[in-house]
């Protein structure tokens, strides 16, 4: 029974360290964030761009140069990202972006978008509509055309 008692304590403290650890790896990670945000934000402009493809491809197949590859830490290099083709200007860009991002992308389309870099923050005109938003435009119209009827019911 002593022995058990001993184990069980042995195995508590051991994950409480573990906790602290990760909990402290985790704020760490958290302001990095932060600050990488603020840099993106400020080193960001605002361009048109034809979208030609869209695709989800492992960091190490996208058409991306070697140094961005090597720059990557060894626990994201192995992740898939979100790659967008895209003709800005006159020129060819292979562009990263987030998930968010990349749903509302529409191909082969012209867009508004920020872009900070080799990456794609934020589409500001010719997003793809998302389902909510149909479903909201969708109820606006229904009701004006009740309210509409409505009025047209009252004048005769």
């Amino acid at each position: 029974m002593n022995t058990i008692l001993t184990v069980v304590i042995c195995i508590l403290i051991a994950l409480a360290v573990a906790l602290y650890f990760l909990y402290r790896f985790g704020q760490k990670m958290q302001v990095r964030q932060v600050e990488s945000q603020k840099a993106i934000e400020t080193y960001s402009q605002k361009v048109s761009m034809l979208i030609i493809d869209k695709k989800r491809m492992k960091l190490k197949e996208a058409p991306f140069p070697p140094e961005l590859y090597e720059k990557t830490p060894f626990y994201l290099r192995f992740t898939k990202v979100y790659v967008v083709k895209a003709k800005v200007g006159p020129r060819v860009a292979n562009l990263m972006c987030d998930k968010r991002v990349f749903d509302e992308i529409p191909v082969k389309k012209t867009i508004q978008g920020k872009i900070s870099g080799a990456y794609l923050t934020e589409i500001t005109k010719g997003a793809v509509p998302t389902e909510k938003e149909i479903e909201r435009r969708h109820k606006a119209k229904a009701k004006a055309e009740k309210k509409a009827a409505k009025e047209a019911s009252k004048k005769k």
